[in-house]
């Protein structure tokens, strides 16, 4: 009654005064009724149609009075409420107008009980009416999400609990059922390949969470002939007979004349087989991608070549063999990035130019895809057979117009892998010979010495986004340095030479205070800065650390030290003090590239850590490897029962995410979340390093 709207009310009465007070009575007690007086029955019927009214009352004469309105109620507006008002009543008079129609019986001789009356049967109806309106928008949100799923062209199917338990035509026409009930009711697992399992399951746990959004998913989906269909399926929140669900859609695709152009343009490119590239156009994507500056990490080129070709003609036919090379290119496909590209170069031979953070990763990833396609067993007509291949990897370097050479290096490792008999992944180190590593950091600490005089460093941040959930805003700290022109240059470039020549430690302890001035400014929940090698043995480092925290001013938990797993493990009583010192002082500390070590596990035990960093070369293929998702899973597991939190690296497609969300992950960066961006840091938070001699350390980094 605390509504402050008009109150349309109907009193039929064949005298004037029950109205005023019952009015009166009303505005009394804060309520604005407006009071329509209807002296006849007879009238009834239109004043219920025009006025719309809340509440029904009838000044009763006699019996015959409130049958009468009663009857014209029950035809006209059956919901609305109807209260009698006598002269006296009784226990027995009031059931007997119940029975008649009424919701109740009451006297003007008791104000209090009529108001409390009337209050209580109007706030019943507008409950009730409340609840009309939900189930008659639910029904039309039910009628009309049934019209778009009838006659939508897009594939829509709605999962419960794991179950499919509605599906329109479309869906029913993609998969090659007859009629919904031959899918209504099945997990809806069954309809798609087991690598598709563990992502999709994860995707659905998200969506129904409300944490999917805007993704698409790949998917490969079983048709009731025995084939398969790679699709992307958009997976949205939804409901399904007032129960929550999620709903799986696969878009029609809306072809437009320029699109199916320049997809007929594309195809003259492609193997229609494999459809990878073919040589030539190759060849010239590599070249336009090696024009735009590498995100993070650096390039390499992949060449794959199999072992002992023409044997494996003979078994299965010249023909036949052609089937060896498309199963081939699809189990290195699926080993790629986003971003990686992959064609033919000639003959049984594949090339695929690759991004990863080092030459370490590169090695990783390819000698997971070898043994991929070591224990692959290959199904050609009625023959099962193996294949291995022989790998060479080349690093491309930074400068252009050096594709020839690399392509010559990747060429002449694979070479010297089928010399040792095959089954190898060889590479060429550009800088094997000591005078030419001796020239390369001559260059790069003269760069590196002059950025540090002049401040020629930036920041950029990565975000880390949570899989379940808190505000705590948590972001990795990446150094770039910036050549005389502006230009920026990355890590891949520069660090190593600064590594040899002992600038690493200058260039770590700039990034820790440029972090901490930028995390006092914008107090985030925890920033994380890596730290070499160096620093980790440098016994300096926490005191000089506890000094400028206290300096100035921050709270040391907004920092994360992290060190690579390699060096934690080669200095293990080192990187044990070193942690030690930062807990005490407050600070984090986390150990990154993890899972990649002969022990990786050993160090959850002797290490004092709050989080981890899954190696994003794990990452790569995970969504089709059920033993790779097993090791993964197995360092999860192993970290959630220590208390220690994990994070991976590098995720850069949705499946990936899904899967990581099935197997516990907590937190994921990389650039499918978002690319680094520059940290923006006033010149009062900055430093400059005074001109260095020698290995001088400069005073304000001390």
């Amino acid at each position: 009654m605390s509504d402050n709207n008009p109150v349309p009310l109907i009193i039929v009465s064949s005298a004037r005064e029950p109205v005023e007070t019952l009015n009166g009575l009303l505005r009394r007690q804060g309520v604005a009724a407006h009071c329509t007086w209807i002296p006849a029955v007879a009238d009834l019927p239109d004043a219920l149609e025009q006025i719309n009214p809340e509440m029904l009352l009838c000044v009763a004469a006699d019996d015959g009075d409130v049958a009468r309105v009663a009857q014209v109620r029950d035809a006209r507006a059956h919901e609305i409420p109807l209260l009698v008002i006598r002269g006296a009543i009784s226990e027995e008079q009031i059931a007997a107008d119940m029975a008649r129609g009424a919701r109740d019986t009451l006297t003007l001789e008791n104000l209090t009980r009529a108001h409390s009356v009337i209050a209580r049967e109007l706030k019943s109806y507008r409950i009730e009416r409340a609840l009309r309106d939900t189930m008659h928008s639910a029904h039309e949100y039910r009628s009309q999400l049934e019209t778009v799923m009838t006659r939508s062209h897009d594939a829509i199917a709605q999962v419960q609990e794991g179950i499919l338990v509605d599906a329109n035509q479309s869906w029913l026409d993609l998969v090659g059922a007859p009629d919904a009930q031959t899918v209504v009711g099945q997990p809806v697992m069954d309809f798609f390949e087991d690598g598709t399992h563990v992502a999709l399951k994860g995707a659905l746990v998200a969506c129904q969470q409300g944490r999917w959004s805007d993704r698409s998913l790949n998917a490969r989906l079983l048709i009731t002939d025995g084939s398969m269909l790679e699709l992307e399926l958009v997976l949205t929140q939804g409901q399904h007979d007032g129960e929550p669900s999620v709903r799986l859609m696969v878009p029609t695709q809306q072809r437009k004349t320029e699109d199916i152009a320049t997809d007929l343009a594309d195809a003259v490119k492609r193997n229609p087989r494999s459809g990878l590239l073919y040589r030539v156009p190759l060849l010239d994507a590599i070249h336009r991608r090696l024009a735009q500056p590498v995100q993070a990490g650096s390039r390499f080129l992949v060449f794959i070549r199999p072992d002992h070709f023409a044997r494996v003609e003979q078994a299965v036919g010249v023909v036949r063999s052609e089937d060896v090379l498309v199963a081939l290119s699809a189990l290195v496909r699926a080993q790629l990035a986003p971003a990686d590209l992959l064609g033919h170069f000639g003959g049984a031979s594949l090339m695929a130019l690759i991004e990863r953070g080092n030459s370490r990763d590169a090695e990783l990833w390819a000698e997971r895809l070898q043994e991929k396609i070591r224990r692959h067993e290959l199904t050609i007509g009625d023959q099962r057979l193996k294949i291995t291949v022989c790998m060479g990897l080349a690093v491309v370097p930074s400068t252009e117009g050096k594709l020839e050479a690399t392509i010559g290096e990747a060429l002449e490792a694979v070479r010297k892998g089928r010399a040792r008999g095959g089954d190898q992944l060889c590479s060429i180190a550009r800088t094997d010979a000591d005078a030419r590593v001796q020239a390369y950091d001559a260059v790069w600490v003269k760069h590196l010495k002059a950025a540090l005089a002049e401040n020629r460093f930036r920041l950029v941040q990565q975000p880390i986004a949570s899989l379940a959930g808190g505000n705590e805003a948590m972001f990795d700290m990446l150094v770039r340095m910036l050549d005389k022109t502006g230009k920026e240059v990355l890590p891949s470039e520069f660090m190593a030479a600064a590594e040899r020549n002992d600038l690493v430690s200058l260039i770590d302890r700039w990034v820790i205070m440029a972090a901490a001035r930028f995390a006092l400014r914008t107090r985030p929940g925890c920033l994380f800065v890596r730290v070499s090698r160096a620093s980790v043995l440098d016994v300096s480092l926490a005191p000089w650390l506890r000094v400028q925290l206290s300096t100035l001013g921050l709270e040391p938990k907004r920092l994360c030290l992290q060190v690579t797993e390699e060096v934690a493990a080669r200095h293990p009583t080192e990187t044990r003090t070193q942690a030690r010192a930062l807990k005490d002082m407050g600070l984090r500390f986390a150990l990154e590239h993890f899972g990649i070590g002969i022990d990786p596990l050993s160090l959850l035990d002797t290490l004092p850590l709050d989080f981890i960093k899954v190696d994003g070369s794990l990452m790569q293929g995970l969504t089709g490897d059920e033993l790779l998702q097993s090791k993964v899973g197995s360092l999860i597991d192993a970290a959630r029962g220590r208390d220690i939190e994990t994070i991976a690296e590098r995720v850069e497609d949705a499946n990936t995410m899904a899967v990581l969300w099935q197997l516990g992950v907590q937190h994921l960066q990389g650039f499918l979340i978002q690319a680094p961006e520059e940290v923006t840091i006033s010149t009062t938070e900055t430093q400059t390093v005074p001109v260095l001699r020698g290995n001088q350390v400069p005073a304000t980094l001390r």
